[in-house]
């Protein structure tokens, strides 16, 4: 008998449990922290792991280009600078899952390195959602060969930006600028996708007005709508309907002197090499592409 009265019990609970609504498992996890570029916000640990770490990794000595040919055997340190851009931005999300900077330098790197897809695309989600931008270095062979630009590409814009005005006072080693020490916080907040608020880009091009994006060999080319005038720190200047943009392979130094290239017609050449770079203009292309014209409003060609 008493069996029989727990399984009328337990049948009682089941109609009335059924009747109850049921919450989506998706509704029931816990959503992320929002991430936040508010210095007082985050934890001191992680926000110094993604502004004087990240400008350590960058401005930290390392071999030269001909050692890995045996020129000079003595034994040297060569770092990789990607890698120890991605292990400070892992590391400063574990400490505070808030800081936005982490995810910021993550969104540019898992597609440099090509990482993951699907963390690049978490990456880029959650910048873009706490009003961040993804944030490149790059050239503009078009407008200035020996300058450098910081590109940031939000919901709205691509943000052009001179070089000197988040890197402060320009300095060249060559004639190729260098990248500002662990004081100019600013610059290292700017790559991992906090700008400065009062920082008025040179040039600003809403999505609405890019037509095309082509992918070459080593660059992405926009088409553009209208005509845009780009300014470089050393007085190049150039008006046009398209931007012809080298985004850097590496967050930093991007050394344009000397390299080694199969497309070149000297074996040493002053363009910049990197690991199969068209695949890597194909990856990105398909990142803007998917987050800021999900309307495919946008052509897209591939040289």
């Amino acid at each position: 008998m008493r069996r029989v009265r727990l399984l009328a019990c337990a049948l009682v609970m089941a109609s009335v449990a059924s009747l109850l609504p049921v919450q989506p498992l998706a509704a029931r996890q816990t959503a992320p922290p929002a991430a936040t570029c508010e210095e007082a916000a985050i934890k001191s640990d992680s926000y110094k792991l993604t502004t004087d770490a990240q400008a350590m990794n960058v401005l930290r000595p390392r071999a030269p280009w001909w050692e890995p040919y045996a020129v000079w055997k003595e034994p040297r340190e060569i770092g990789d600078l990607n890698q120890g851009s991605v292990r400070l931005a892992e590391r400063a999300k574990e400490l505070d899952e808030r800081n936005l900077l982490a995810h910021g330098y993550l969104a540019r790197q898992f597609v440099v390195m090509a990482v993951d897809a699907q963390k690049a695309e978490d990456a880029w989600t959650r910048v873009l959602d706490n009003g961040g931008a993804i944030v490149w270095t790059a050239t503009l062979y078009d407008v200035d060969a020996r300058s450098f630009f910081v590109l940031a590409f939000d919901r709205l814009n691509i943000r052009i930006f001179r070089f000197a005005q988040l890197a402060g006072e320009l300095r060249s080693h060559f004639g190729v600028p260098d990248f500002p020490g662990r004081d100019r916080v600013e610059f290292w907040r700017a790559l991992g996708g906090c700008l400065p608020t009062n920082a008025v880009p040179g040039t600003e091009i809403p999505w609405s007005h890019v037509r095309e994006i082509r992918a070459t060999r080593s660059t992405l080319r926009f088409e553009l709508r209208d005509k845009v005038t780009i300014a470089s720190d050393r007085g190049g200047r150039r008006t046009d309907e398209a931007v012809e943009i080298d985004l850097h392979g590496q967050t930093g130094d991007v050394d344009f002197r000397f390299g080694m290239t199969p497309f070149a017609s000297r074996l040493f050449s002053g363009r910049p090499v990197g690991l199969d770079p068209a695949a890597y203009q194909s990856r990105v292309r398909q990142m803007l592409l998917k987050f800021f014209d999900p309307e495919k409003r946008i052509e897209t060609t591939r040289h």
